[in-house]
């Protein structure tokens, strides 16, 4: 029997190299006047940003450019507002990573706003978001959170009262999302194993959560399938474009997954670490993966109290191991 289930609003995806080109002409079905928030990346120094950029301006479409480095603070999203609440702002593009988009989605959220956008994070402020917010458009360079198909922003501050909130609303799901995988070809190395390491996790977490369903389960898997054939790959050799479109596709699927399945205990975890250190969330994920499942597992075994959680273990095991004759024990210690 399919289980009962419920599925977020999409954006408008369209995925694969080359589909970058399609930006001016989704801009202007919005206006002529476009924010792009974009983090303190390579892509900005890059060949591919001045052609895009051209592009956009034989089309006739004007745009200022406001860079964020690292993840989004309230400070940053409500200075970035001020500056720009005053003027005609048709769309926000947000092009770059996880921070870069999420602090996008916030800005977008928070021109029709004048309090701060702490207010109304969950767990921080008071107030509900009522999902009002400027058309948005998202174009990942990194393969890492999925924030090109999620419905929140995650807001950071660092220090003793530090958090890691979210800003959501169903509302909030970005209004197109532009899955080039070419746009991740300048992603460096380490960036590139952090973000594929959050991707991994988002998967798994989500596959191993009560709230999945055969849905997500089978997006879950096919990305994880993603990750097992490109994520060395793509550390290794940053300009192979089939490993880079393996990491793109299994990141924009852990988005969707998690938006639908949700997360586990290592982004528990992560959420509070990263509201005390200022350590990339990808690395805290990846480091975490191992022990927290490890220990998750041997409760399932002692407890006798999930048939259903173990074998999904085994099915993950069977993605990255050899397929061998082997029982279900076989291939979850394999996983972990």
């Amino acid at each position: 029997m399919v289980r009962s289930f419920n599925f977020s609003r999409l954006p408008l995806i369209y995925f694969g190299a080359g589909k970058i080109g399609l930006l001016p002409g989704f801009v202007k079905k919005y206006g002529d006047s476009v924010l792009i928030v974009s983090g303190k990346s390579s892509f900005l120094k890059s060949e591919k940003a001045e052609r895009l950029f051209d592009e956009l301006k034989k089309s006739g479409i004007s745009f200022q450019i406001t860079t964020v480095e690292g993840e989004p603070s309230p400070d940053i999203v409500d200075s970035v507002v001020r500056r720009y609440s005053t003027e005609r702002i048709d769309a926000v593009i947000s092009i770059g990573g996880g921070s870069a988009i999420d602090a996008g989605n916030a800005v977008s959220a928070m021109m029709y706003k004048k309090e701060s956008v702490q207010d109304y994070l969950e767990g921080v402020g008071s107030k509900d978001h009522p999902g009002s917010k400027l058309p948005f458009i998202v174009i990942p360079t990194t393969s890492g959170t999925g924030s090109e198909a999620t419905k929140n922003a995650v807001i950071s501050k660092v220090g003793p009262d530090g958090f890691k909130k979210s800003l959501r609303h169903d509302k909030l799901v970005p209004d197109i999302a532009i899955v080039d995988p070419e746009m991740t070809l300048t992603c460096p190395s380490d960036v590139t194993a952090a973000s594929g390491m959050d991707c991994f996790t988002q998967l798994t977490e989500a596959f191993l959560s009560d709230k999945s369903c055969e849905y997500t389960d089978a997006f879950a898997l096919e990305g994880l399938k993603g990750i097992g054939n490109s994520l060395l790959k793509a550390v290794h050799d940053g300009r192979d474009i089939a490993a880079r479109s393996g990491m793109s596709f299994a990141a924009l699927t852990s988005g969707i997954c998690l938006a639908n399945a949700g997360l586990g205990a290592v982004h528990g975890f992560a959420s509070s670490i990263g509201g005390l250190y200022n350590i990339p969330h990808g690395v805290v994920c990846g480091t975490l993966m191992s022990a927290t499942n490890r220990i998750t597992v041997q409760r399932l075994r002692t407890s006798g109290e999930s048939d259903i959680a173990l074998g999904k273990y085994a099915q993950l095991g069977r993605i990255f191991l050899v397929k061998e004759n082997k029982d279900d024990n076989y291939f979850i210690d394999g996983f972990l």
